[in-house]
């Protein structure tokens, strides 16, 4: 096993990555900017390096800061964690060619499926379900692209090949809509991605977001760990999370986590993954897939009492998986409230101090925070400061034990979106069944 891990992160997931690292016995290294100086992993980290100010782009976004970090710690691994670098093809790269050992996939396979257009050619050579779409790259041209979209049949969605974090994406239900909107995506993506390129597809109007957990070793061993309904977003940012997928007829998910297994085989994968998916009318579409921990993970780990990050490492050690698939026993149901230091009607950010600070408790319940009584929220990051998950012996009581998580969890002195998700886990509609990813849009209530 690894013996020393930086952790190349800050917040829950730098916290979560810690406490599995203690129970391995591995050292850790927290990497923090000037605003996370007092974060509470950075307190428990056997060592602790400031890798810049407070700017992502200047500390954890910084690749040779953090290549420097474990050069003067002498520590074996980095684990990435999710979002800053931990899709970033070319930190991966840089950290297996400075001798350390990168917690994720190849370089390579990072390259190939963070371009949205790649990774759909390599899903098809799988056999994965793909949605109807341009198979490549539009031409500058048109009338060209008129025609495609006519061929694929509108409504349809133009997304940057480099696309990720609902940027990069406009939907166009006529041909006179098609061309400005093709130009504003391309754009974007330039200003975002640095990559103008840009591909169309069918847009499915009311589909649900489904993916599934795949973990993989470096001897040639894949097996799944289930799957999960990721469909209450808003602007293509999830919000609560579910596992398993409701309402998925057994034989279609049999044949959906085989399709993913034979993908990670076509990709020669190492490490956890994500196969994402719009399900609609009985039928799965890939849409990408995460090369990384995803957010969402508890839930998961809930129904199989498999500690996901454990896994990451001991593959990343070489070692074969501890586990088969016969292995795998699903139990229960398990939701995810993502709490986020926003205004829960405008969703504006609200950082500042948390001046009360207290999570719920109780059997099947769970939190993930770095957060703390007079804890300061930054103004630099992701707003998202805590994870509530609740477990229960089914989809009903999952969101019953869910909704008494949210009445009892304080947190004072600045906004957060804890009301907007006592309204959504309360929702009769959603409480009868899974709703389509633009459900949570359609029914804002300011």
């Amino acid at each position: 096993m690894i013996d020393k891990l930086v952790i190349a992160n800050r917040g829950e997931i730098a916290l979560r990555i810690l406490r599995t690292c203690r129970e391995l016995g591995v050292r850790t290294v927290a990497l923090y900017s000037e605003a996370d100086r007092d974060t509470k992993y950075v307190r428990l980290a056997d060592e602790s390096v400031c890798i810049g100010p407070a700017a992502s782009i200047d500390s954890y976004l910084n690749i040779p800061a953090v290549i420097a970090a474990a050069e003067v710690t002498d520590a074996v691994a980095i684990h990435p964690g999710y979002g800053f670098l931990a899709e970033n093809a070319d930190f991966a790269e840089r950290v297996e060619q400075s001798g350390f050992i990168f917690v994720g996939p190849s370089a390579e396979t990072i390259r190939v499926m963070g371009n949205k257009i790649a990774a759909i050619e390599q899903m098809q050579k799988a056999g994965v379900p793909c949605v109807p779409g341009s198979n490549g790259p539009l031409p500058n041209d048109n009338v060209a692209v008129a025609k495609i979209a006519a061929e694929i049949g509108y409504p349809i969605i133009i997304k940057a090949a480099s696309g990720g974090g609902g940027k990069g994406m406009r939907v166009a239900h006529t041909e006179a809509a098609l061309l400005n909107a093709w130009q504003l995506t391309r754009n974007e993506a330039q200003a975002s991605f640095g990559d103008d390129a840009v591909y169309l597809e069918r847009f499915l109007e009311r589909p649900r977001h489904i993916e599934f957990q795949v973990l993989a070793d470096t001897h040639g061993h894949v097996i799944h760990l289930g799957d999960r309904d990721c469909s209450m977003q808003r602007r293509h940012q999830k919000i609560l999370e579910e596992a398993p997928a409701p309402g998925i007829d057994p034989k279609l998910r049999a044949k959906m986590t085989q399709c993913c297994i034979d993908a990670c085989h076509v990709l020669n994968y190492r490490g956890v993954g994500t196969l994402e998916f719009l399900y609609d009318n009985g039928e799965f579409f890939f849409i990408e897939m995460n090369t990384r921990i995803q957010v969402e993970h508890p839930v998961t780990e809930a129904i199989t009492g498999i500690d996901i990050v454990r896994e990451q490492m001991q593959v990343a050690a070489s070692q074969p998986l501890e586990h088969t698939q016969a292995d795998i026993i699903f139990k229960g149901h398990a939701v995810e409230c993502r709490i986020n230091a926003e205004d829960p009607d405008t969703f504006l950010p609200s950082p500042g101090t948390i001046t009360q600070y207290h999570q719920p408790g109780g059997p099947g319940i769970r939190v993930d925070s770095h957060i703390y009584n007079n804890y300061t929220v930054p103004p630099y990051y992701d707003s998202m400061i805590a994870k509530v998950i609740t477990h229960g012996e089914n989809r009903t009581q999952a969101l019953t034990r869910m909704s008494g998580a949210l009445e009892e969890m304080v947190i004072d002195g600045i906004k957060t979106n804890i009301p907007l998700q006592q309204r959504l886990v309360t929702d009769s509609a959603f409480v009868r069944q899974p709703m389509d990813i633009h459900y949570l849009e359609r029914n804002r209530r300011n």
